[in-house]
């Protein structure tokens, strides 16, 4: 009885699949598969680039890493340096005002005469930015 079932089985399948390939063009098939296959090769192309890409960005970032780390530490003790040198200067300014006040004409308020570097915090307007004049 198990033979007559599976045969059953089978013939239903084997219908069922004749129907599906009467839904079904061949050509239409065909032509997916010769698209699948061109856009799986286009992605291998792409995919090897971008593999070649990011080895060679990796072997760039190594080269260079050292210098832009050494850099910034440099960068930023130049700038605490220069923190500590404005610092001073502000001390010795307010002593200087406040011992010879008339020695700074037209400015009787010692923040706004002692600091007058530019804000680097804050965005440049386009009369102020040295760029625009050229």
């Amino acid at each position: 009885m198990e033979g007559a079932e599976e045969r059953l089985v089978r013939s239903a399948s084997e219908e069922v699949s004749r129907q599906f390939k009467a839904l079904v063009d061949a050509g239409d098939v065909d032509s997916l598969k010769q698209l699948q296959h061109l856009i799986l090769g286009r992605l291998q192309d792409c995919n090897a680039v971008l593999s070649h890409f990011n080895e060679c960005s990796e072997r760039c970032y190594a080269e260079v890493s050292g210098d832009f780390s050494r850099s910034t530490r440099l960068l930023k003790s130049m700038k605490a340096d220069l923190d500590h040198i404005f610092v001073k200067l502000r001390g010795m300014k307010a002593r200087l005002q406040a011992t010879y006040p008339d020695a700074f004409p037209g400015s009787s308020d010692p923040e706004g005469f002692l600091d007058r570097r530019p804000d680097l915090e804050s965005p440049l307007h386009p009369a102020e930015d040295p760029r625009h004049h050229l």
